[in-house]
Parts: structure tokens; C-alpha cells; sequence
């Protein structure tokens, strides 16, 4: 009597029924027939071959449907005497999944919105790399040939001064593009 009295909130309704099944819990608990598989090291097959060895395995067998039965009766008290709270979380899990479920929306609109930017800046900006990637090229390009204009003249210059008839000592004329070249 003392063990039952442990959990109970009052004589009537819930607490009564909550000390009843705590009750129930703690002396399925201190049975030393279920002592093997509340312990943490717990093993099936060493506990089968113990049963075998013992021939005991129909008396055991009628101990655990006996504390099956009685978990079935203690789930049932459970559901029967929480039944409101039960069906507050249910409601409540309920309106959770409406939530997830505009907030899945609401996430799916702004991936849309994000994907809507970046057409409109990144795309745009890796255009404008390409540009001057290849801008740059082409001004290394136009270097490169006006360099090379610069020396055809150059020893065009000096052709012509080589091959004139009059042979001076004097320095080769300069033309006004020779400047550039320098």
C-alpha cells in the first residue's frame, strides 16, 4: 500500500489513476523477472541459452505475457487518463505542420526571388568580366601590331637610307612616326 500511494496527486480522477499505474510500473520494475532486461548489458542470446539450460522457458514465457498484459492495461490507463492532453498535442502538431507548411512556401517564394536577382545581377556581371577580359586582349593585341608597325617602318627607313646614292655620314633622317616608336 505504501508503494501505491507514492505518486498520487490526490484520491479521485487522475492522480488516483496516475498512482494506481506507477504502482503497477514500479512492481513490474522490481520483478526480478524482468531484472534481466532492464539491466544495460542486457543479451538475448545469453539469456535464451540460460532459459533452455534451466527448462524453465514456459514459466517464463507465461511471467512475460503476464507483464505484457500489464503494460497493455498501464498504456491503456495512460491514453484514457491524459486523453485531453493527447489531443491538445495532436491539435497542436497540427497547427505546427500548417506553419512548416507556409513557411515552406514563403522559402520557396524567396528562393524564387533570389534566383529572379540573380538573372538580373549576376549574369549581367560575369558579361561584363567576359568584356574585359577579352577588351584587355585586344589591347595587348593592338600593342603588340603597332610595335611591330613601328619596326617595319623603322627598317624601312633604314632600307631606304641604305640604298640611297648618296652616302652620308651623317645620321638617318628621322620621319615623323619614328617618334612614336621610340
Amino acid at each position: 500500500m505504501e508503494a501505491a500511494g507514492v505518486g498520487d496527486i490526490g484520491d479521485t480522477g487522475v492522480g488516483a489513476a496516475s498512482g494506481a499505474a506507477s504502482a503497477t510500473v514500479r512492481e513490474l520494475l522490481q520483478d526480478e523477472c524482468y531484472a534481466d532486461f532492464l539491466s544495460q548489458d542486457f543479451d538475448v542470446k545469453a539469456y535464451t541459452s540460460q532459459s533452455i539450460h534451466q527448462a524453465v522457458i514456459a514459466e517464463q514465457l507465461a511471467k512475460l505475457a503476464q507483464g505484457i498484459s500489464q503494460l497493455d492495461k498501464e498504456l491503456h490507463l495512460q491514453v484514457v487518463t491524459r486523453h485531453e492532453d493527447l489531443l491538445a498535442q495532436a491539435t497542436g502538431i497540427e497547427s505546427l505542420e500548417g506553419v512548416l507548411q507556409m513557411m515552406q512556401t514563403r522559402i520557396g517564394a524567396l528562393q524564387g526571388a533570389v534566383d529572379r536577382i540573380r538573372v538580373k545581377i549576376v549574369d549581367p556581371y560575369n558579361k561584363i568580366v567576359g568584356r574585359t577580359a577579352q577588351l584587355a586582349r585586344l589591347q595587348l593585341s593592338l600593342a603588340y601590331s603597332a610595335r611591330r608597325k613601328c619596326s617595319i617602318d623603322a627598317m624601312d627607313t633604314l632600307n631606304l637610307e641604305r640604298s640611297s646614292t648618296v652616302k652620308s655620314a651623317s645620321r638617318p633622317t628621322l620621319t615623323p612616326l619614328s617618334f612614336f616608336c621610340i
